[in-house]
Protein backbone atom coordinates (compact mmCIF):
# COMPACT_ATOMS: atom_id res chain seq x y z
CA UNK A 1 0.00 0.00 0.00
CA UNK A 2 1.29 3.43 -1.14
CA UNK A 3 2.12 6.45 1.34
CA UNK A 4 -0.69 8.14 0.17
CA UNK A 5 -3.29 5.12 0.44
CA UNK A 6 -2.24 4.69 4.02
CA UNK A 7 -3.06 8.29 4.45
CA UNK A 8 -6.08 8.58 2.90
CA UNK A 9 -7.56 5.73 5.27
CA UNK A 10 -5.86 7.50 8.44
CA UNK A 11 -8.28 10.09 7.21
CA UNK A 12 -11.14 7.85 6.69
CA UNK A 13 -10.53 6.52 10.08
CA UNK A 14 -10.69 9.77 11.75
CA UNK A 15 -13.78 10.84 9.83
CA UNK A 16 -15.66 8.31 11.91
CA UNK A 17 -15.45 10.24 15.19
CA UNK A 18 -17.51 13.42 13.30
CA UNK A 19 -19.71 11.33 10.66
CA UNK A 20 -20.42 8.13 9.49
CA UNK A 21 -19.92 6.63 6.13
CA UNK A 22 -21.82 7.31 3.56
CA UNK A 23 -23.87 4.67 1.31
CA UNK A 24 -22.51 2.61 -1.45
CA UNK A 25 -26.01 1.35 -3.08
CA UNK A 26 -26.85 -1.06 -5.98
CA UNK A 27 -28.97 0.58 -8.45
CA UNK A 28 -31.29 -1.97 -9.76
CA UNK A 29 -32.77 0.31 -12.58
CA UNK A 30 -29.32 1.70 -13.98
CA UNK A 31 -28.26 -2.03 -13.99
CA UNK A 32 -30.66 -3.37 -16.27
CA UNK A 33 -30.55 -0.56 -18.48
CA UNK A 34 -26.85 -1.26 -18.85
CA UNK A 35 -26.20 -4.79 -18.78
CA UNK A 36 -23.72 -3.68 -15.51
CA UNK A 37 -23.35 -4.07 -12.06
CA UNK A 38 -23.58 0.07 -11.03
CA UNK A 39 -23.41 0.87 -7.45
CA UNK A 40 -24.28 4.97 -6.65
CA UNK A 41 -21.87 6.21 -4.09
CA UNK A 42 -24.02 8.52 -2.36
CA UNK A 43 -22.18 11.57 -1.78
CA UNK A 44 -25.52 13.51 -1.58
CA UNK A 45 -26.05 11.80 1.86
CA UNK A 46 -23.48 12.99 3.65
CA UNK A 47 -24.35 15.70 6.27
CA UNK A 48 -23.78 18.32 4.21
CA UNK A 49 -24.95 16.73 1.31
CA UNK A 50 -21.56 16.65 -0.51
CA UNK A 51 -18.37 14.67 -0.45
CA UNK A 52 -16.72 18.76 0.34
CA UNK A 53 -16.65 17.56 4.45
CA UNK A 54 -14.03 15.31 4.03
CA UNK A 55 -11.48 17.64 2.56
CA UNK A 56 -12.39 20.30 4.80
CA UNK A 57 -12.76 17.70 7.60
CA UNK A 58 -8.52 16.46 7.09
CA UNK A 59 -7.12 19.84 6.46
CA UNK A 60 -8.82 21.32 9.53
CA UNK A 61 -8.48 18.67 12.14
CA UNK A 62 -4.26 18.92 11.02
CA UNK A 63 -4.37 22.43 12.79
CA UNK A 64 -5.64 22.39 15.66
CA UNK A 65 -4.27 25.22 17.34
CA UNK A 66 -5.55 27.48 13.92
CA UNK A 67 -7.92 29.53 14.93
CA UNK A 68 -9.52 31.64 11.75
CA UNK A 69 -10.34 29.84 8.65
CA UNK A 70 -10.81 31.31 5.15
CA UNK A 71 -11.90 29.70 2.21
CA UNK A 72 -13.76 30.19 -1.42
CA UNK A 73 -16.52 28.00 -2.56
CA UNK A 74 -19.87 28.07 -5.24
CA UNK A 75 -21.24 26.10 -1.96
CA UNK A 76 -20.64 22.41 -1.16
CA UNK A 77 -16.80 23.27 0.34
CA UNK A 78 -18.41 26.15 1.81
CA UNK A 79 -20.75 24.20 3.89
CA UNK A 80 -17.84 21.64 4.45
CA UNK A 81 -15.87 24.23 6.10
CA UNK A 82 -19.00 25.86 8.12
CA UNK A 83 -19.99 22.36 9.34
CA UNK A 84 -16.21 21.79 10.92
CA UNK A 85 -16.17 25.56 11.92
CA UNK A 86 -18.67 24.83 14.38
CA UNK A 87 -17.58 21.37 15.42
CA UNK A 88 -14.21 22.87 16.28
CA UNK A 89 -15.73 26.15 17.84
CA UNK A 90 -13.10 28.09 15.26
CA UNK A 91 -13.88 31.28 12.79
CA UNK A 92 -14.45 30.28 9.43
CA UNK A 93 -14.81 33.63 6.42
CA UNK A 94 -16.35 32.16 3.65
CA UNK A 95 -16.43 33.74 -0.03
CA UNK A 96 -18.97 32.37 -2.32
CA UNK A 97 -20.30 34.26 -5.99
CA UNK A 98 -23.17 35.97 -5.95
CA UNK A 99 -25.07 33.72 -8.41
CA UNK A 100 -24.44 30.67 -5.56
CA UNK A 101 -28.01 29.17 -5.38
CA UNK A 102 -29.94 30.53 -1.77
CA UNK A 103 -30.19 26.88 -0.40
CA UNK A 104 -26.22 26.79 -0.38
CA UNK A 105 -25.95 30.43 1.41
CA UNK A 106 -28.78 29.23 3.94
CA UNK A 107 -27.76 25.82 4.40
CA UNK A 108 -23.86 27.36 4.92
CA UNK A 109 -25.36 29.67 7.60
CA UNK A 110 -27.31 26.96 9.32
CA UNK A 111 -23.79 24.28 9.72
CA UNK A 112 -21.53 27.57 11.18
CA UNK A 113 -24.23 29.06 13.06
CA UNK A 114 -22.20 31.59 14.78
CA UNK A 115 -19.20 30.18 13.55
CA UNK A 116 -19.05 31.63 10.41
CA UNK A 117 -19.75 34.66 8.29
CA UNK A 118 -20.55 35.18 4.44
CA UNK A 119 -19.18 37.32 1.90
CA UNK A 120 -21.09 37.57 -1.51
CA UNK A 121 -18.49 38.20 -4.28
CA UNK A 122 -18.16 38.12 -8.11
CA UNK A 123 -20.06 36.17 -10.45
CA UNK A 124 -18.15 33.22 -11.19
CA UNK A 125 -15.80 30.99 -8.66
CA UNK A 126 -12.03 32.15 -10.22
CA UNK A 127 -13.02 36.04 -9.42
CA UNK A 128 -14.27 34.79 -5.77
CA UNK A 129 -11.54 32.82 -5.33
CA UNK A 130 -8.96 35.71 -5.77
CA UNK A 131 -11.14 38.27 -3.82
CA UNK A 132 -10.86 35.42 -0.48
CA UNK A 133 -7.02 35.28 -0.98
CA UNK A 134 -6.41 38.76 -1.08
CA UNK A 135 -9.08 39.29 2.19
CA UNK A 136 -7.16 36.52 3.83
CA UNK A 137 -3.17 37.83 3.10
CA UNK A 138 -4.87 41.68 4.53
CA UNK A 139 -6.55 40.11 7.20
CA UNK A 140 -4.80 36.50 8.05
CA UNK A 141 -6.00 33.23 8.88
CA UNK A 142 -5.36 29.90 7.20
CA UNK A 143 -6.66 29.88 3.15
CA UNK A 144 -8.33 26.41 3.14
CA UNK A 145 -8.76 25.70 -0.88
CA UNK A 146 -11.15 23.76 -2.02
CA UNK A 147 -9.49 21.61 -4.31
CA UNK A 148 -5.91 22.46 -4.30
CA UNK A 149 -4.64 21.56 -0.83
CA UNK A 150 -2.66 18.12 -0.58
CA UNK A 151 -4.54 17.50 3.00
CA UNK A 152 -7.52 18.30 0.74
CA UNK A 153 -6.79 15.86 -1.95
CA UNK A 154 -5.96 13.40 0.49
CA UNK A 155 -9.51 13.62 2.39
CA UNK A 156 -11.31 13.49 -0.69
CA UNK A 157 -9.58 10.11 -1.74
CA UNK A 158 -11.12 8.85 1.37
CA UNK A 159 -14.14 7.92 -0.69
CA UNK A 160 -12.08 5.61 -2.27
CA UNK A 161 -11.42 3.90 0.70
CA UNK A 162 -14.98 3.67 1.76
CA UNK A 163 -15.96 2.46 -2.04
CA UNK A 164 -13.16 -0.56 -1.52
CA UNK A 165 -14.58 -1.64 2.09
CA UNK A 166 -17.73 -1.16 1.21
CA UNK A 167 -17.98 -2.92 -1.99
CA UNK A 168 -14.62 -5.92 -0.76
CA UNK A 169 -12.80 -5.02 -3.82
CA UNK A 170 -12.21 -2.09 -6.19
CA UNK A 171 -14.46 -1.85 -9.14
CA UNK A 172 -13.67 -2.59 -12.65
CA UNK A 173 -14.80 1.32 -13.47
CA UNK A 174 -15.20 4.46 -11.85
CA UNK A 175 -16.94 7.50 -12.91
CA UNK A 176 -16.02 11.23 -10.94
CA UNK A 177 -17.75 14.53 -11.37
CA UNK A 178 -14.28 16.75 -11.95
CA UNK A 179 -14.71 20.68 -10.47
CA UNK A 180 -11.51 21.98 -9.81
CA UNK A 181 -10.21 17.75 -9.61
CA UNK A 182 -9.80 17.53 -5.74
CA UNK A 183 -12.03 14.51 -5.68
CA UNK A 184 -11.27 12.80 -8.63
CA UNK A 185 -7.19 13.44 -8.20
CA UNK A 186 -8.01 11.52 -5.10
CA UNK A 187 -9.86 8.65 -5.54
CA UNK A 188 -8.27 7.75 -8.77
CA UNK A 189 -4.94 8.12 -7.48
CA UNK A 190 -6.07 5.65 -4.25
CA UNK A 191 -7.45 3.23 -6.81
CA UNK A 192 -4.13 3.53 -8.91
CA UNK A 193 -4.28 0.82 -11.98
CA UNK A 194 -7.09 -1.43 -9.77
CA UNK A 195 -9.70 0.84 -10.74
CA UNK A 196 -9.93 2.54 -14.49
CA UNK A 197 -11.32 6.15 -13.93
CA UNK A 198 -13.53 7.83 -16.23
CA UNK A 199 -13.90 11.79 -15.17
CA UNK A 200 -16.75 13.97 -16.32
CA UNK A 201 -17.19 17.54 -16.98
CA UNK A 202 -19.87 19.94 -17.66
CA UNK A 203 -19.26 21.54 -21.47
CA UNK A 204 -18.94 25.18 -19.67
CA UNK A 205 -16.30 23.77 -16.86
CA UNK A 206 -14.29 21.53 -18.93
CA UNK A 207 -11.13 22.20 -17.13
CA UNK A 208 -9.53 18.95 -17.21
CA UNK A 209 -9.42 18.58 -20.90
CA UNK A 210 -8.85 22.09 -21.46
CA UNK A 211 -5.51 21.20 -19.49
CA UNK A 212 -4.75 17.71 -21.10
CA UNK A 213 -5.17 19.63 -24.47
CA UNK A 214 -2.57 21.94 -23.63
CA UNK A 215 -0.14 19.71 -21.21
CA UNK A 216 -1.01 22.27 -18.18
CA UNK A 217 -3.42 24.05 -16.74
CA UNK A 218 -5.13 26.88 -18.23
CA UNK A 219 -7.75 29.27 -17.65
CA UNK A 220 -11.26 28.84 -19.77
CA UNK A 221 -12.67 32.26 -21.25
CA UNK A 222 -16.11 31.61 -20.63
CA UNK A 223 -17.23 28.93 -17.58
CA UNK A 224 -21.12 28.57 -17.62
CA UNK A 225 -22.59 28.32 -13.58
CA UNK A 226 -25.31 26.13 -14.22
CA UNK A 227 -23.00 23.05 -12.75
CA UNK A 228 -22.24 25.27 -9.90
CA UNK A 229 -20.12 22.50 -8.02
CA UNK A 230 -18.18 21.80 -10.97
CA UNK A 231 -18.11 25.49 -12.84
CA UNK A 232 -14.64 26.24 -12.47
CA UNK A 233 -12.23 27.86 -14.89
CA UNK A 234 -9.20 26.13 -14.10
CA UNK A 235 -8.11 23.26 -12.75
CA UNK A 236 -5.98 22.99 -9.33
CA UNK A 237 -2.02 23.21 -9.94
CA UNK A 238 -1.84 20.49 -7.48
CA UNK A 239 -4.74 18.00 -8.23
CA UNK A 240 -3.11 18.57 -12.23
CA UNK A 241 0.36 16.80 -11.74
CA UNK A 242 -2.22 13.77 -9.94
CA UNK A 243 -4.35 13.72 -13.57
CA UNK A 244 -1.86 15.50 -16.03
CA UNK A 245 -1.19 11.39 -17.55
CA UNK A 246 -5.16 10.82 -18.10
CA UNK A 247 -5.83 9.98 -21.62
CA UNK A 248 -7.87 12.53 -23.07
CA UNK A 249 -10.56 9.53 -24.58
CA UNK A 250 -10.98 8.76 -20.28
CA UNK A 251 -12.52 12.42 -19.91
CA UNK A 252 -16.36 13.11 -20.94
CA UNK A 253 -18.00 16.49 -21.54
CA UNK A 254 -21.76 16.79 -21.09
CA UNK A 255 -23.98 18.97 -22.21
CA UNK A 256 -26.06 21.20 -19.20
CA UNK A 257 -29.43 20.14 -20.87
CA UNK A 258 -28.52 16.62 -21.13
CA UNK A 259 -27.74 16.81 -17.41
CA UNK A 260 -30.74 18.15 -17.02
CA UNK A 261 -32.60 14.83 -18.01
CA UNK A 262 -30.83 13.07 -15.55
CA UNK A 263 -31.75 15.04 -12.43
CA UNK A 264 -35.48 14.41 -13.40
CA UNK A 265 -34.98 11.06 -14.06
CA UNK A 266 -33.41 10.11 -10.75
CA UNK A 267 -35.42 12.38 -8.87
CA UNK A 268 -38.87 10.89 -10.70
CA UNK A 269 -38.00 7.36 -10.62
CA UNK A 270 -35.72 6.49 -7.92
CA UNK A 271 -36.64 9.16 -5.75
CA UNK A 272 -32.86 10.74 -5.43
CA UNK A 273 -32.25 14.32 -5.60
CA UNK A 274 -28.88 15.52 -7.19
CA UNK A 275 -27.81 18.92 -8.03
CA UNK A 276 -26.27 19.33 -11.47
CA UNK A 277 -22.20 17.86 -10.49
CA UNK A 278 -24.01 15.46 -8.87
CA UNK A 279 -25.74 13.70 -11.91
CA UNK A 280 -22.72 13.55 -13.94
CA UNK A 281 -21.38 10.52 -13.12
CA UNK A 282 -25.23 8.84 -14.00
CA UNK A 283 -25.53 10.59 -16.94
CA UNK A 284 -22.12 9.56 -18.26
CA UNK A 285 -22.56 5.73 -18.41
CA UNK A 286 -24.81 6.50 -21.85
CA UNK A 287 -21.59 6.94 -23.39
CA UNK A 288 -19.67 4.16 -22.25
CA UNK A 289 -22.07 1.63 -22.25
CA UNK A 290 -20.32 -1.09 -24.68
CA UNK A 291 -17.32 -0.60 -22.43
CA UNK A 292 -18.99 -1.34 -19.06
CA UNK A 293 -21.52 -3.84 -19.70
CA UNK A 294 -20.85 -6.94 -17.43
CA UNK A 295 -18.36 -4.80 -15.45
CA UNK A 296 -18.91 -3.67 -11.64
CA UNK A 297 -19.42 -0.10 -11.92
CA UNK A 298 -19.58 2.97 -9.34
CA UNK A 299 -20.70 6.76 -10.32
CA UNK A 300 -20.35 9.28 -7.56
CA UNK A 301 -23.04 11.06 -7.12
CA UNK A 302 -21.52 13.93 -5.74
CA UNK A 303 -23.86 16.24 -4.29
CA UNK A 304 -27.38 17.09 -3.55
CA UNK A 305 -27.58 20.37 -2.50
CA UNK A 306 -30.62 21.42 -5.24
CA UNK A 307 -32.81 24.20 -4.88
CA UNK A 308 -35.72 23.74 -5.99
CA UNK A 309 -36.54 26.70 -6.78
CA UNK A 310 -34.24 25.57 -9.99
CA UNK A 311 -36.51 22.87 -11.28
CA UNK A 312 -38.66 24.52 -13.41
CA UNK A 313 -35.61 25.70 -15.46
CA UNK A 314 -34.49 22.12 -14.82
CA UNK A 315 -37.58 20.26 -16.00
CA UNK A 316 -37.18 22.88 -19.45
CA UNK A 317 -34.02 22.38 -20.07
CA UNK A 318 -34.74 18.60 -19.87
CA UNK A 319 -37.62 18.52 -21.88
CA UNK A 320 -35.66 20.50 -25.03
CA UNK A 321 -32.71 17.84 -24.62
CA UNK A 322 -35.05 15.08 -25.51
CA UNK A 323 -36.58 16.83 -27.69
CA UNK A 324 -40.23 16.18 -25.95
CA UNK A 325 -40.25 20.22 -26.32
CA UNK A 326 -39.35 22.89 -28.77
CA UNK A 327 -40.03 26.81 -29.38
CA UNK A 328 -40.51 28.39 -32.81
CA UNK A 329 -41.25 31.47 -34.31
CA UNK A 330 -44.20 31.01 -36.57
CA UNK A 331 -45.41 33.92 -39.38
CA UNK A 332 -49.01 33.85 -39.09
CA UNK A 333 -51.53 35.33 -41.71
CA UNK A 334 -53.22 38.27 -40.46
CA UNK A 335 -56.70 36.40 -41.93
CA UNK A 336 -59.54 34.99 -40.30
CA UNK A 337 -59.10 31.93 -39.65
CA UNK A 338 -55.27 31.94 -39.78
CA UNK A 339 -54.60 30.65 -36.45
CA UNK A 340 -57.68 27.71 -36.66
CA UNK A 341 -55.55 26.14 -39.40
CA UNK A 342 -52.57 25.83 -37.98
CA UNK A 343 -54.46 24.26 -34.47
CA UNK A 344 -55.86 21.53 -37.16
CA UNK A 345 -52.25 20.91 -38.14
CA UNK A 346 -50.88 19.82 -34.29
CA UNK A 347 -51.91 15.84 -33.33
CA UNK A 348 -53.82 14.52 -30.43
CA UNK A 349 -50.26 14.63 -28.43
CA UNK A 350 -48.85 18.01 -29.17
CA UNK A 351 -49.83 20.71 -26.44
CA UNK A 352 -48.74 24.32 -26.36
CA UNK A 353 -47.04 25.25 -23.64
CA UNK A 354 -46.41 29.31 -24.86
CA UNK A 355 -48.68 31.57 -27.35
CA UNK A 356 -46.72 34.61 -27.61
CA UNK A 357 -47.41 37.35 -30.40
CA UNK A 358 -44.10 39.32 -31.07
CA UNK A 359 -44.93 42.02 -33.42
CA UNK A 360 -46.32 41.92 -36.86
CA UNK A 361 -43.39 42.20 -39.71
CA UNK A 362 -45.58 43.27 -42.31
CA UNK A 363 -49.29 44.59 -42.68
CA UNK A 364 -50.35 41.01 -43.45
CA UNK A 365 -48.26 38.88 -41.27
CA UNK A 366 -47.47 38.29 -37.58
CA UNK A 367 -44.52 36.87 -36.00
CA UNK A 368 -45.66 34.48 -32.97
CA UNK A 369 -43.06 32.90 -30.09
CA UNK A 370 -44.85 29.34 -29.64
CA UNK A 371 -43.76 26.34 -27.73
CA UNK A 372 -44.79 23.03 -28.76
CA UNK A 373 -44.39 19.71 -26.05
CA UNK A 374 -45.11 16.72 -26.83
CA UNK A 375 -44.78 12.93 -25.90
CA UNK A 376 -42.99 11.43 -28.49
CA UNK A 377 -39.94 13.45 -30.10
CA UNK A 378 -40.93 12.03 -33.32
CA UNK A 379 -43.87 13.86 -33.13
CA UNK A 380 -42.62 16.84 -34.80
CA UNK A 381 -41.09 15.35 -37.51
CA UNK A 382 -44.97 14.85 -38.29
CA UNK A 383 -45.25 18.65 -37.53
CA UNK A 384 -42.68 20.19 -39.38
CA UNK A 385 -44.00 17.97 -42.64
CA UNK A 386 -47.62 19.06 -42.45
CA UNK A 387 -46.49 23.17 -41.87
CA UNK A 388 -44.67 22.69 -44.79
CA UNK A 389 -47.06 20.98 -46.44
CA UNK A 390 -49.82 23.92 -45.57
CA UNK A 391 -47.27 26.65 -46.17
CA UNK A 392 -46.42 27.81 -43.12
CA UNK A 393 -43.42 29.96 -42.38
CA UNK A 394 -41.57 29.26 -39.53
CA UNK A 395 -38.11 28.71 -37.85
CA UNK A 396 -37.21 26.03 -34.79
CA UNK A 397 -35.27 28.27 -31.96
CA UNK A 398 -34.76 25.59 -29.72
CA UNK A 399 -30.86 25.33 -29.44
CA UNK A 400 -30.51 28.91 -30.87
CA UNK A 401 -28.98 29.95 -27.64
CA UNK A 402 -28.76 34.32 -28.39
CA UNK A 403 -32.75 33.89 -29.29
CA UNK A 404 -33.58 31.62 -26.32
CA UNK A 405 -32.04 34.11 -23.88
CA UNK A 406 -34.26 36.95 -25.16
CA UNK A 407 -37.40 35.28 -26.00
CA UNK A 408 -38.07 32.21 -24.28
Amino acid sequence: MSDFQDKARLAEMAMRAVFPQTPLQRNIHLSDRFGADIWLKREDLSPVRSYKLRGAFNAMRKLPDQKLFVCASAGNHAQGVAFMCMHMGVRGVIFMPVTTPQQKIQKTRMFGGGHVEIHLVGDYFDVTLAEAQKWCEREGGYFLSPFDDADVIEGQASVAVEIADQLGQAPDIILLPVGGGGMSSGVSTYFGKDARAIFVEPTGGACLKAALAAGHPVTLPHVDTFVDGAAVGRIGKKTFELLQNVPLSDVIVLNEDRICATMIEMLNVEGIVLEPAGALSVEALGDVQTEIRGKTVVCVTSGGNFDFERLPEVKERALRYSGVKKYLILRLPQRPGALRDFLEILGPDDDIARFEYLKKSARNFGSVLIGIETKHSDSFVRLFAHLDEAGFSYRDITNDDTLAQFLI
